[in-house]
């Protein structure tokens, strides 16, 4: 049964035009994702639908009976109310009674959401916590159509799992915007995409979005090379002129016409990735030596030591409010820790994406374009130099875009501007603090791609279970009383660690055998260490121990070879052809060479570093 229809709608924001006639329908049951990229409409969209704003044309039809229920990007609360009082107060405005049965649900959700202080006026709670208020809201209100705009925004990992079990269980209808694709491979069945005015459809969760854009991405370029191809034959026939005014020749002289007339397909609105060229590190990074971090009785950093390598992908994984972003903070130097010495070397150059962007980091007076020119007017990409408004239009901040006031930018269109600027200041330690947070999904996959040839150190803070897996290689998870533990891998290897030892000992913290923590590596002492207690210890990998052991013998045969080449490029010096070939070899074997010479020097700098704890 078809329950909301989307018929024709157009809505514009000044000059900026969100939709153009888009139409989409929607049937009982269905769980429905919108993706798109930021300022696109997705908000503006689930607003309409809940009766939040009016289109400017077209309709939006409910059907007579669908009550619906709404989780705002940004909620607001009377700041008098109490936390309990505020959600069943909702509640209530919606079903017009109260039960014992609501009270008790509504406590266990924001228990499981990480609130626990019933009594307390929301006037005190951070902008995250009214989110999970809301969402807690928005799930009691028994409702035909769940609205949902960023659910997942402001969860922890272990939250966000929760609110996935809740949604594949539920059987209302469910639309909502995230940029989780995780979350949005395991709840949904269909995936409704918002591009430049128009609404695209696709049957089946995002894993078969991808496939199904993909192909019809191809087959939309095969029939324009079609059409192209068609039109040139007919564009000759058509100077060649005709002899006779025929029927037929006519028809063909229209059909040019209408050739002629039809739109190229639009490639979707992606942002491109040209970035500043990272300065090289030198042999000191960032080294923590016995770090604690304390807020009154609180610990959330407990003797935490690590010296961050070259080219290592480190993510920090951890409940809401444990002490992430402080590490973070600590490193950049805008806290300083209680105890402990954090070393940040000469060469490094850190760029920090912070999980916060306030007034102090975006004028909101200042234009697009100044905020981009105060790191520079052009920057050294790995294609050569590009200016601050090219930049900006690889960012989707095209034209009179660019000269807006930052204050009219959606909270997407900010976070993006702002990680543009982090790029462009040419860091080689990377340090992004929740960067999955209302960056779109296109864009994500960008910043995903430009870490994969970073040439640095990345540390990530993220509830994002994708974007660890698909960036980090090691996993730093903050336990009890602020111990930090080590875990080789992505967020599933972590998860899937976790729940083995849940499963072993019940959930409990247990101790090892043999003096070995759970990646198997001792203390100094050799003693036995609790589960909690992470191994600060360095040591080569088995890829690292068997690198190390050859590569000295690897660089001894390119710099041979490379010895050969310059006698044969002599040899050949009346050999154009060859004396090419020659050259271009002697090209690629340089900078084989010079990549062996930097991965030796990191290996050395490791090998003096392990020998040095012994």
């Amino acid at each position: 049964m078809n329950i909301l229809t989307v018929e024709n709608i157009e809505k514009s924001y000044g000059e900026r035009k969100l939709f153009d006639k888009a139409s989409f329908s929607m049937q009982e049951g269905e769980k429905v994702g919108v993706i798109g990229i930021n300022g696109t409409g997705k908000s503006t969209l689930l607003k309409m639908i809940a009766n939040q704003e009016e289109t400017d044309q077209g309709s939006i039809t409910l059907a007579g009976h669908v009550v619906c229920g709404y989780l705002p990007q940004n909620p607001v609360f009377d700041g008098k109310e109490k936390v309990l009082e505020a959600v069943l107060r909702k509640y209530t405005e919606s079903k017009g009674q109260e039960g014992e049965d609501v009270e008790i649900r509504a406590r266990a959700m924001l228990t499981r959401l990480g609130v626990t202080e019933f009594e307390m006026p929301c006037a005190h709670l951070s902008g995250g916590q009214k989110k999970r208020l809301a969402l807690v809201a928005a799930l009691l209100i028994p409702s035909d159509l769940l609205i949902l705009d960023e659910p997942t925004n402001h969860l922890d990992s272990d939250m966000a799992q929760w609110l996935e079990e809740q949604l594949k269980r539920r059987t209302g209808a469910l639309i909502m915007v995230t940029h989780d694709r995780y979350f949005l491979d395991r709840v949904t069945d269909r995936i409704i995409e918002i591009d430049k005015g128009g609404i695209y459809s696709y049957q089946g969760n995002y894993s078969i979005y991808l496939q199904r854009k993909t192909q019809r991405e191809e087959s939309a370029l095969a029939s324009e090379r079609k059409r192209q191809s068609i039109l040139r034959k007919e564009l000759e026939w058509v100077k060649r002129g005709a002899r006779a005014r025929s029927t037929k020749q006519k028809a063909r002289l229209e059909r040019y016409e209408e050739l002629k007339n039809v739109s190229a397909p639009v490639s979707d609105g992606r942002v491109e990735a040209s970035f500043a060229v990272a300065a090289r590190l030198g042999r000191t990074t960032v080294e923590l030596s016995h770090v604690s971090k304390r807020y009154g009785q609180k610990a959330l950093i407990e003797d935490f030591s690590y010296v961050f390598l070259k080219d290592e992908r480190i993510g920090f994984v951890g409940k809401n409010g444990c002490g992430k972003t402080t590490l973070m903070k600590m490193i950049t130097g805008s806290e300083q820790p209680d105890r402990g010495e954090i070393v940040v070397g000469q060469t490094v150059r850190l760029g920090y994406y912070a999980q916060e962007i306030g007034q102090e980091q975006m004028d909101p007076d200042q234009t697009v374009i100044d905020y981009i020119r105060d790191v520079a007017e052009f920057v050294e990409t790995r294609e050569g130099k590009v200016s601050a408004s090219r930049m900006l239009e690889l960012f989707l901040f095209e034209g009179r875009e660019q000269y807006g006031l930052l204050k009219t930018l959606s909270g997407g269109e900010r976070r993006r501007l702002c990680l543009l600027k982090v790029l462009m200041e040419a860091p080689n330690v990377l340090i992004l603090d929740e960067p999955t947070n209302d960056l779109d999904i296109s864009t994500l996959t960008v910043l995903e791609d430009y870490l994969d040839s970073f040439a640095g150190i990345v540390i990530v803070v993220s509830h994002d279970r994708y974007f660890l897996d698909r960036t980090v290689r090691r996993i730093f998870s903050f336990e009890e009383g602020g111990i930090l533990r080590q875990h080789e891998g992505g967020y599933t290897d972590y998860r899937l660690r976790r729940q083995e030892e849940e499963n072993q000992d019940g959930g409990r913290g247990a101790k090892n055998p043999g003096g070995k923590d759970k990646n198997g590596s001792k203390d100094k002492g050799g003693r036995k260490n609790d589960w909690k207690r992470p191994s600060s210890r360095l040591k080569f990998t088995y890829k690292e121990q068997k690198e190390y052991e050859t590569i000295e013998a690897e660089i001894v045969s390119l710099e041979e070879r490379l010895g050969r080449l310059e006698d044969e490029i002599l040899k050949a010096a009346a050999d154009f052809v060859k004396l090419n070939r020659l050259t271009g070899e002697k090209q690629e074997t340089e900078s084989l060479l010079e990549e062996r010479m930097d991965r030796w020097m990191y290996l050395e700098e490791l090998k003096a570093k392990i020998d040095a704890q012994e």
